[in-house]
């Protein structure tokens, strides 16, 4: 058995890696974009944990997202642990449903408008919303395609602009844009479920604010600085969101508005770590992803050889799905 990471960006799993590498771990990527599934075969035996991106068709791999969605369910229906699974990856890929799913759970989020269609639909919406606002792809990845947008004619400009970025699927999100005392977002990191640290990301620059290295280049030790003794009770309704929707590694996003008030605004389970955050802190989030992988696949191998081998453990799982369950009689008063 081993980790399979599925992923389309080897760059971005290369610090996991080497941690993988320094606890003796057995990995391999899992590379998705186009392909085939045998949907009558067994996957691998091992530990699946999904990385996929939903700005994969910003670097050309405009099938990684639809061929993931199905690997997922097929491994899923195979008994396989799936890290990040098709609950997750759901919300991974829609910033809609994050929306819904947040408020849902009753957590603020800001004032926003799905828009679905071309630059017409996207104007049409803009007349009734406030300014300033911001504008993202619905799926979207490492802040591309956002922009702030402060008058109508500013969004006309951008509309007609060469240089636009919409998404293929022509869906965005108007969003409210929150105004804070510092040009600062913060970023909660959380692995197997549990807060791990929290960052500060500098918006004055503009909102691509992946904070691994093999993201976009700039000052990224200005850009990005550690938020020391984070405290507060977001905290746990984040654990109860991640604990309902399956979600066990991910950075929350949020922002605080001139009034005190926390607007989360994106949830984001392929998250990458800055390097000169990971040095300055007791463990860094990484080397936790590694130990959480690897308890994972103890747990696996453990569960296996309890079901008597790896065969009869498939076996049963496959049984005890299928199984027709008839309603028990009420027992007589």
């Amino acid at each position: 058995m081993k980790v399979y990471i599925i992923n389309e960006n080897p760059e971005w799993i290369a610090p996991l890696g080497r941690a993988l590498d320094s606890l003796g771990l057995p990995w391999a990527e899992w590379y998705v974009d186009q392909g085939s599934i045998d949907l009558d075969a067994e996957p691998p035996e091992g530990v699946f944990f999904n990385r996929m991106s939903p700005s994969s068709y910003t670097r050309g791999h405009a099938y990684s997202v639809p061929h993931t969605r199905e690997l997922l369910n097929w491994l899923e229906m195979r008994g396989r642990r799936v890290i990040n699974g098709s609950s997750a990856f759901e919300l991974e890929i829609s910033k809609i449903r994050q929306h819904q799913a947040l408020r849902a759970a009753g957590i603020r989020t800001p004032k926003s408008v799905a828009v679905i269609g071309g630059r017409e639909a996207i104007f049409d919406a803009a007349r009734g919303f406030p300014v300033p606002f911001i504008i993202k792809p619905n799926r979207g990845g490492r802040g591309k395609g956002v922009r702030l947008i402060t008058s109508l004619n500013q969004l006309v400009t951008y509309l007609s602009s060469p240089d636009i970025e919409l998404p293929p699927d022509g869906v965005v999100v108007l969003q409210e844009y929150i105004r804070s005392a510092q040009p600062v977002i913060t970023r909660a990191e959380f692995v197997g479920g549990e807060f791990v640290y929290a960052i500060q990301s500098r918006t004055l620059d503009g909102f691509e604010l992946c904070p691994a290295d093999a993201c976009s280049p700039c000052d990224r030790d200005a850009t990005f600085t550690l938020r020391p003794g984070f405290a507060d009770p977001l905290l746990e309704r984040y654990r109860a969101f991640l604990r309902a929707h399956g979600i066990s590694i991910c950075g929350i996003e949020f922002v605080e508005g001139l009034d005190g008030r926390k607007y989360t605004y994106d949830i984001n389970s392929t998250t990458n770590y800055n390097p000169a955050i990971e040095a300055a802190v007791t463990e860094p989030a990484t080397m936790r992803v590694a130990r959480f992988l690897g308890d994972a696949l103890a747990t696996e191998r453990f569960n296996a050889n309890r079901a008597g081998g790896v065969g009869q453990a498939r076996k049963r799982f496959a049984l005890a799905a299928a199984e027709v369950w008839e309603p028990t009689a009420p027992a007589a008063s």
